[in-house]
């Protein structure tokens, strides 16, 4: 019984980490489009996502969503904001550190959000919270 409670814990987060990581990507081109640095939020989403459906803390699903989170950060990043001279994914990972410092600092402030959210928390996150008793 255990067992399964703990797959699906394991499952649900990640599939509240997909859509968070999601509307997370939504959120940082809508705050780019008014002209403001929003990487962090794709890795805070999928964190919040995470930790939403997740069913109990999980240090090991925060390590998941914080690994996940870097790629998905950086190909936003590109996305949004590739390099004039080439706008390759692989030129861009490969000239990461050209990027500015702010940048930088927010892709891995990013990360330990989504670290930090991922591990949900005791008892169940407020969408999967039981009765008390």
């Amino acid at each position: 019984m255990t067992e399964s409670v703990g797959r699906a814990n394991w499952i649900l987060g990640i599939v509240g980490a997909v859509a968070g990581g999601a509307v997370g990507v939504v959120a940082c081109w809508l705050v780019g489009l008014e002209g403001f640095q929003g990487v962090i939020l794709p890795g805070a989403g999928l964190g919040l996502g995470c930790g939403a459906l997740s069913g109990n803390k999980s240090n090991s699903l925060g390590a998941v969503c914080a690994v996940a989170a870097l790629p998905l950060e950086i190909v936003t990043e590109w996305w949004l904001r590739a390099f004039v001279a080439d706008d390759r994914l692989s030129y861009f990972v490969g000239h990461l550190q050209d990027l500015p410092k702010t940048t930088l600092v927010s892709i891995a402030a990013g990360a330990l959000f989504g670290f930090w959210f991922g591990r949900g928390r005791e008892g169940g996150a407020w969408l999967r919270r039981g009765p008390k008793t």
